[in-house]
This record gives C-alpha cells, sequence and structure tokens, in this order.
C-alpha cells in the first residue's frame, strides 16, 4: 500500500499529448456533479479533447450553461438532469448516453454533499442524505456502469473519493464514512473484475485533499462558523487527475503532496495523521471569525449559487487575513 500511495506523487499532466487526446476524442464521458466544482471541471476539460459529455446533476439549468461551455468546444454534450440518489434516474442517466452515442467509455462518480458539525448535533436526517448521496448514489453509478461495461466488453470507472477516506475528518463524521466506503467499493469491485479476467474494464479511484470548490457553500453546517479549511488547494490538479484516470486507471490516485502525504501517514502514523488532521479542522470552523446560523446548503434541494470550478474560499480567507480579522 505505501508503494501505492508513493507511486500515485507523479501529477497528473495539465495539458495532455497528443496521443492521450486522441484517447479522448470521440470517446464518450458520464460525469455526475457537472453543475460546479471538479465535476465541471473534468466535463469541460473533456470536452475540449473532443470527449463526448454527458452531464448529470440536479440543476439542469445549469448543466445547459455547462454544455454550452462544452459545445464551444466542438464536442456534443448530453444533459440529464439526475438526483444520484435515486436508482431510477442514475439508470435513466446510463440508457440516455447509450442511445445518444451508443456506449459508455468511462463513467465518473463525482455528485457529492457534506454537512459538517459534531456529529450528534447534526440532523440524524443529515447524515443519512449524505449516505443517500456519497455512498449509495455512487453504488447506483458504479453499478449501472459496470453493467454496461460488462455488455459492451470494456470501460473505465472512476470514482472520486478523498483523503478523507484515510485519514476521517473530525465534524464531518458522514462525510468521512462514505468516503471510506468509496474506497471499499471500489477496493471489492477491482477483486472481482481481477477473478473474472476482464482487463479492458477498470475501477480507479481519484483521492483529492480538501479543495477550493462550491461544496463549502453548499454544504449543511452546524458548526456555527464559516465553512473552510485551513490548507485548502486549487481544484484544477483534481480536474487533471480525474481526467487522466480515465485513461491511465490506477487503484487509488491521491492528488498533490499533501494529499500523498496524507494517505501515507495513514498508513505509517495513523493515530498522529488523525490528530493532525483534526486539529486543522478544528481551527478551522471554530476558531474563525465567520459565525454563521445553523443550515441544511444544498442536500435537499439544489442551491442557484455556486456553479463554477472555484469556490473563493481561499480569497475569502486571504482577505480576512489582509483586515487581520
Amino acid at each position: 500500500m505505501l508503494a501505492t500511495a508513493l507511486l500515485s506523487a507523479c501529477a497528473a499532466p495539465s495539458n495532455l499529448g497528443a496521443a492521450d487526446r486522441a484517447r479522448i476524442a470521440g470517446r464518450t464521458f458520464v460525469v455526475t456533479g457537472a453543475s460546479s466544482g471538479i465535476g465541471e471541471g473534468a466535463a469541460l476539460k473533456l470536452a475540449a479533447y473532443g470527449g463526448n459529455v454527458v452531464l448529470a446533476a440536479r440543476r439542469g439549468d445549469v448543466l445547459e450553461a455547462v454544455a454550452q461551455q462544452a459545445r464551444g468546444y466542438g464536442a456534443e454534450a448530453l444533459v440529464v438532469p439526475t438526483d444520484v440518489s435515486r436508482p431510477e434516474q442514475v439508470q435513466h442517466l446510463a440508457d440516455a448516453a447509450v442511445a445518444r452515442f451508443g456506449r459508455i467509455d468511462a463513467w465518473i462518480n463525482d455528485a457529492a454533499v457534506a454537512a459538517i458539525g459534531l456529529f450528534e448535533e447534526v440532523p440524524l436526517q443529515d447524515h443519512a442524505r449524505v449516505i443517500d448521496v456519497n455512498l449509495k448514489g455512487y453504488v447506483y453509478g458504479s453499478y449501472a456502469a459496470l453493467r454496461q461495461f460488462r455488455r459492451q466488453g470494456f470501460g473505465t470507472l472512476v470514482n472520486v473519493s478523498s483523503v478523507e477516506g484515510h485519514v476521517p475528518l473530525a465534524y464531518q463524521a458522514s462525510y468521512a464514512a462514505t468516503k471510506a466506503g468509496i474506497l471499499a467499493l471500489d477496493g471489492a469491485i477491482d477483486q472481482e473484475l481481477r477473478i473474472a479476467g476482464n482487463p479492458q474494464i477498470r475501477v480507479a479511484s481519484v483521492l483529492p485533499w480538501a479543495i477550493d470548490t462550491p461544496l463549502w457553500d453548499h454544504m449543511a453546517n452546524y458548526s456555527g462558523g464559516g465553512t473552510r479549511f485551513s490548507t485548502m488547494e486549487d481544484p484544477w490538479p483534481a480536474v487533471d487527475a480525474i481526467v487522466w484516470m480515465t485513461i491511465h486507471p490506477q487503484k487509488e490516485f491521491a492528488v498533490g503532496w499533501r494529499a500523498q502525504f496524507g494517505v501515507v501517514g495513514a498508513q505509517l502514523l495513523p493515530g498522529l495523521a488523525a490528530h493532525v488532521a483534526a486539529d486543522l479542522e478544528h481551527e478551522a470552523q471554530f476558531e474563525n471569525p465567520a459565525r454563521v446560523p445553523p443550515t441544511a446548503g444544498n442536500l435537499f434541494a439544489p442551491m442557484p449559487k455556486g456553479t463554477t470550478v472555484e469556490g473563493g474560499v481561499r480569497a475569502r480567507m486571504e482577505q480576512e487575513r489582509a483586515r487581520g480579522d
């Protein structure tokens, strides 16, 4: 496991060479969570390389705007509004992709929600909703993708987990549980494919660090503080990793040196890694100047704000520091 984590230290290229671009052009990619954040970024980058993109999220109007950008690159884009917690909607997404393009070359599960706060102070229905979207939604997406891959004989499943799959953060209990569950799901599927002798069907896990996307403005918040993390990173390396994994899949790809150290630290010194991460999260949530009322965020209904790849959280934190807050 340590060797795997160290090998993943190679960064995914921000611009692909001609051979890799040719492997994307004309292929079909399903992307959930495509209305913002790294899901949107990955869809647009795949479109820029000539891939057909099937865009899924709850906000159909936002997806149409993303599709317009994708078509501006000369790509084909199909919008399929989808709540990934609904298995019938996920199956409809798969059916729509095949009906339009004849096959699915890669399926990217990225849709996610989050709830932050003391475990017992976050409403139970909020914890359940996080699990419905982040874990059960990935099960539904993986199920639909694998069944199609087996029919056509090839395909790559890319599931976006997190360093939290190895290093669970305090105040994000249900979110961390889902990210660990995704890694276990991927590991089990990978072994089934190995035993069945299906080398043309691959499953890959992408593990970003805390990244600056609209997720922080969308998440349910019962901490009393403005949602942020002290060492937040740019989302584009995670976008690049997702795109890279669709054509160069590997079991786990930790994005960036912080993620790589987190994964290795969890293997070598799990207690220390968890303590450091928890202290960082506590400082970010309970010792920052922004105080906000409780909110369920976008758990049960989508929010109009937050339609970009980057979230702007780091800029707000920098402004606070400049003011001396």
